[in-house]
């Protein structure tokens, strides 16, 4: 579908897709920024490492809670007021964080700071799916991911940089600053939306749109697979500082590098995807790449388990696993999609919520079940990712024949 079907071409759409990926990197800088400083958090706080480790559950937490209710409120009201609204949130939780004087305090900002970032992650993908569908959305979600996946490259070392100099305070008062300039930017953004859905679209009728598509059997099936595998993307970030630092013992410089190496097998993975998907199809791809992931959990637990860990043995599995999520994510999300023909917002909430409740869960697995061992990071990779494997195969039985 191309751009001009939806709405006027006001704005070029390179533009439009470079300000989207910006607007889908805000969730992942929120939390890719201060994986450094989690260290420095919990002991200038006072408090366990697992206590400073659940600030990034509660984000996700946020965030799932955030979507859902986005979801509606867009297809009602349109794309733009309510990104501009939650915006506002964002930036308002930023400056809470960044004030934070408690370990308290610091939870209730990063909540309130996920429920604005929520928004830019649950529209800007409705946008996307408002403009195409199939093959040209799954290329599409690659070139986002290629734009907003600088985020996990840059974002560790800048925080380290920022640690260095200003301490982790000076992390949430950058991420605030870029909340604005996001403001600014989606003043650029169209409304894709369509005028005629959202004069239908009821707000009561919320509870049974989601109940509707809850009972979409592919789509909750294809969606539970993405979510399982972020599951272990987000039991790796909420691990991956001290399984590096704590750990093995290398400095935050260091883990910088070792975490933007880790997240660039995710970025070009999503781009070797798109030359892929010339000569082969969505769920090959798919089911090769979720075979891959289940391989390399594999690996690191037997890594783990061996007593063989080190910066050399742990990276390139790590390399491997969050490649083979740079293949699984687009894609999908487009086979999900493909099962949805309105309610767009409605249905990215619901994806969205699931995949950060699910990232939530498995992030809150690694923090409450911390021994100061990486092996509690590597079972619960291992676990999502056949998890992930077995919601794949059910999607597929369940998929209506053509």
């Amino acid at each position: 579908m191309s751009l001009t079907t939806r709405t006027s071409l006001s704005i070029s759409t390179g533009l439009l897709t470079l300000i989207l990926g910006l607007m889908q990197a805000v969730m992942p800088l929120s939390i890719d920024l201060y994986l450094p400083g989690l260290p420095t958090i919990a002991r200038d706080l006072s408090v366990s490492s697992g206590a400073a480790q659940a600030t990034l559950a509660v984000f996700l937490i946020g965030v799932a809670l955030g979507q859902i209710t986005y979801g509606p409120l867009t297809d009602k009201y349109g794309r733009k007021p309510p990104l501009l609204a939650g915006l506002t949130i964002f930036v308002l939780g930023g400056v809470l964080c960044a004030l934070a004087p408690s370990i308290t305090v610091l939870i209730a900002g990063r909540f309130l700071q996920a429920l604005g970032a929520s928004a830019s992650a649950v529209i800007t993908a409705a946008v996307v799916r408002d403009l195409w569908s199939g093959k040209a959305l799954a290329d599409r979600l690659s070139i986002l991911m290629l734009i907003m996946g600088v985020a996990p490259i840059l974002a560790p070392s800048l925080g380290g940089l920022i640690l260095t100099h200003v301490g982790w305070h000076g992390l949430f008062w950058l991420l605030a600053l870029f909340g604005v300039l996001m403001l600014v930017t989606v003043t650029m953004l169209p409304e894709t939306s369509s005028a005629q859905e959202r004069a239908d679209t009821r707000l009561r009728d919320a509870a049974t749109n989601y109940l509707a598509l809850l009972r979409n059997t592919p789509f909750m099936l294809y969606v539970l697979a993405g979510a399982c595998m972020a599951g272990v993307l987000f039991a790796y970030l909420t691990g991956s500082s001290f399984m590096y630092i704590g750990t093995l013992g290398v400095s935050p410089g260091l883990f910088a590098v070792l975490f933007g190496v880790n997240a660039a097998g995710l970025i070009l993975a999503s781009q070797v995807n798109r030359a892929l998907l010339r000569r082969f199809e969505l769920y090959a791809v798919v089911r090769a790449a979720v075979l891959a992931a289940v391989v390399m959990a594999a690996l690191l637990l037997a890594v783990v388990t061996s007593g063989q860990i080190s910066v050399w043995t742990l990276t390139p599995v790590l390399f491997l696993l969050l490649a083979s999520i740079g293949f699984i994510f687009p894609n999908l999300a487009a086979l999900a999609f493909g099962n949805v023909r309105e309610r767009m917002g409605s249905a990215s909430a619901l994806q969205g919520t699931t995949q950060s409740a699910i990232g939530a869960t498995a992030g809150g697995l690694v923090s409450g079940l911390s021994d100061g061992t990486v092996l509690p990071v590597a079972g619960i990779i291992s676990l999502f990712a056949v998890l992930s494997a077995v919601f794949l195969l059910a999607a597929r039985r369940a998929q209506p024949k053509d």
